[in-house]
Formats: C-alpha cells, sequence, structure tokens
C-alpha cells in the first residue's frame, strides 16, 4: 500500500512537471525581470529613484501641484472598481440561472458569452467606438425616436463601458463553475429550516459561491486597472490610466521606470489579492 501511494506521489509530480516549468519560464522569470529593471538605472545599476519617482513626481496645473502617477493610479482604480463591481452585480444573477438551466440550456448560453471573446479585442474596441460616437449608431437610433442625442464617446463611462464588456464574461465564468457543483439539497434543506428566499441566498448560496467571486473581480479588476486601448480609443485619450503611463514610458524607451511602475502596480495587486483570498479563507472557516 506504502509503495502504491509512492507511486502515485511519483505520477502526480510528474504531471505536474510540464505546467511547472511553463510557469516558470512565462511568469516567474519575467517577473524577474520587471523588478531587476525596476530597481536599476540605465547602466544597470542599483537604484530606488524609479520607485520614489512614481510616488513623488508632480505637476503644476493652474498654480495646483498634484502628485502625477498616484493620480493616475488611482484614476485606473476607480474605473477599474467601477467596472467590477458592475460585472459582479450583472454576472451573479446570470451565473446562477445558468447553474439552473438544462444541461442544453447551458451549452447554449456559455457559447454564446464566450463568442465576444473569440473575437478580437481591437475589433470589439473599435465597434463599442462605431456604437458610442456622436454620430454613432446609439445616437442615431435616438433620433430616430426623437430623442435627444447623448454624448458618451470620450468620457470615463465610456471607458467603463469598454471594460465592461470586453472582460465581463471573466466574471460569469467561475462564478457560475463554482455554482454548478453546489448540492442543491442545502438549498432545500435551507427552506425547509424556515428560510426565505434572501435568506436562502444570503446564508447558503453566496458564503459557498465566494471562491467564485472572489475569482471572477480578481479576473476583471487586474485587466481593468492595466488596460490603456480602451482608454484611448473609447476615451479619446482624455483619461491617461496607469496601463498608458506604462506604454508612454516603454514609446519613450524609459524602460526602468516603465518596470517600476509595473512592479507597484503588481505588488498592489498582489497584496489586494492575498486579502480577499484572507477574507474568503475566514468567511469559509466560519
Amino acid at each position: 500500500m506504502k509503495e502504491k501511494s509512492n507511486g502515485l506521489r511519483v505520477a502526480r509530480r510528474a504531471a505536474l512537471g510540464p505546467y511547472g516549468l511553463w510557469a516558470l519560464l512565462f511568469i516567474v522569470v519575467p517577473l524577474i525581470f520587471v523588478a531587476y529593471y525596476a530597481f536599476t538605472d540605465n547602466d544597470f545599476r542599483f537604484t530606488t529613484a524609479n520607485i520614489v519617482r512614481f510616488f513623488t513626481a508632480t505637476s503644476e496645473v493652474d498654480g495646483v501641484i498634484t502628485h502625477t502617477y498616484l493620480l493616475i493610479f488611482w484614476r485606473s482604480l476607480k474605473l477599474a472598481l467601477i467596472s467590477t463591481l458592475i460585472c459582479l452585480l450583472m454576472g451573479y444573477p446570470i451565473a446562477y440561472i445558468l447553474s439552473r438551466a438544462s444541461a442544453r440550456t447551458q451549452k447554449i448560453l456559455i457559447t454564446l458569452i464566450m463568442i465576444p471573446m473569440w473575437m478580437n479585442f481591437l475589433i470589439r474596441t473599435y465597434a463599442w467606438m462605431t456604437i458610442l460616437q456622436d454620430t454613432g449608431i446609439l445616437n442615431s437610433f435616438l433620433r430616430m425616436l426623437s430623442l435627444r442625442p447623448v454624448h458618451i464617446i470620450g468620457t470615463e463611462g465610456a471607458v467603463v463601458i469598454g471594460m465592461v464588456y470586453d472582460y465581463f464574461p471573466y466574471m460569469i465564468l467561475p462564478i457560475y463553475s463554482v455554482m454548478a457543483k453546489m448540492d442543491l439539497k442545502l438549498e432545500e434543506a435551507a427552506r425547509d429550516l424556515g428560510c426565505n428566499s434572501f435568506g436562502v441566498l444570503r446564508r447558503v448560496i453566496f458564503p459557498l459561491s465566494l471562491p467564485g467571486v472572489i475569482s471572477g473581480i480578481t479576473m476583471v479588476l487586474i485587466p481593468s486597472i492595466s488596460t490603456f486601448y480602451i482608454s484611448q480609443k473609447l476615451g479619446n485619450g482624455k483619461f491617461y490610466l496607469i496601463g498608458d503611463a506604462i506604454e508612454g514610458q516603454y514609446v519613450a524607451n524609459n524602460l526602468h521606470f516603465a518596470a517600476a511602475i509595473a512592479f507597484i502596480l503588481m505588488v498592489i495587486l498582489l497584496i489586494g489579492m492575498a486579502l480577499m483570498q484572507r477574507y474568503a479563507n475566514s468567511k469559509a472557516a466560519a
């Protein structure tokens, strides 16, 4: 029996070997290079100037001094949080409906959700430009109804719409995958014990689906906070986000400062993810 257990352990390690190698080459090594560039100057000498510059760089507009990169980060975080919250509020009920549908209906709806992800990211963004611009499809439809056209393109609202559309499936699928595995007898037991529909949701469904919620938030928040193309096209370049800052420094060949911004963003996101995971674990233990 002991030999069989050791054989299974060796087989599992062998099966994880290719993934471990892939993770080392394409995740760990690039992150090491990012950290190396972040803490070196153009002559590759150790320095913390790039990190300090992120927190201390300022600009003056109309006599008001602002912390440039901190302000850019706050704007990026604000739009990313709004987009993530909208995705969660819309995606959670959709994931629940999906998990309770018949197998055939689930396949059809999941395919419909996945279809936009099969299209090129740039094409999807340009499609929203066509819809939201002042002479676009939306305003043409409003004029047909004799309604006043609205100006959306070039606003924060347009950027949020683009983020929600592009990253919405990443919220639905993790929550759905957890809900689909739930034991329906737990809901029946809660109702038998006197819980109404809201009580079942609060006491049974939501706590059990929390791992999927945490995964969905992570998968939406991270690309939203670091996006740059959506802000450039749907925001008309008026809203400089942290992804734009990294791209701008890279284009200007300031690779070390670009790496410093990316490194700081990575650390902040990792801390946020760790806190969310700790919260999820504490809820599960409770």
